[in-house]
């Protein structure tokens, strides 16, 4: 199996961007816990970062054929854009949605996802262990069933 790690806008300031809510480990930290876990679990792995929306879009169409599902953190994207949205239901791919807090429990405008509506799950509040999770859910899970429960 090959994931594609998909992270929207800011995450490459994982750190120093508020740390209070995104904790204090970088970017860098994160591409080696995934490259890490995905490793141990046999996934092979590419992970693409962007704070631009029209490069996340080109990351997701260039999945299509050359991966088995996505694992998308799109960040602010979330809240805002269809065209995430379009381009995971055009390339058909399972995907799970991450965030590393709870948006739940963040500001009302957090509480609207567009891209949560073509994604199999939603994984959380979980910080980093959130992607090791939904890479777990898309390895034992081929289903494409959307499921928006938290875990």
């Amino acid at each position: 199996m090959k994931l594609l790690f998909l992270n929207g806008p800011n995450l490459n300031m994982l750190g120093i961007r508020e740390p209070d809510i995104y904790g204090k480990q970088t970017y860098a930290d994160l591409e080696e816990y995934i490259r890490g876990f995905c490793g141990d679990l046999g996934i092979g792995c590419e992970i693409f970062q962007s704070n631009h929306e029209g490069a996340l879009v080109d990351a997701i169409q260039a999945a299509y054929q050359k991966f088995d599902g996505i694992v998308i953190n799109p960040a602010a994207y979330t809240h805002t854009s269809v065209a995430l949205l379009d381009a995971l239901k055009a390339v058909g791919l399972p995907a799970a949605e991450v965030h590393l807090s709870d948006v739940s429990r963040r500001e009302d405008f957090r509480q609207i996802s567009y891209v949560r509506l073509a994604c199999c799950k939603t994984f959380a509040g979980f910080g980093f262990e959130g992607y090791r999770l939904a890479a777990e859910y898309l390895l034992t899970t081929k289903s494409g069933v959307i499921d928006t429960a938290k875990e």
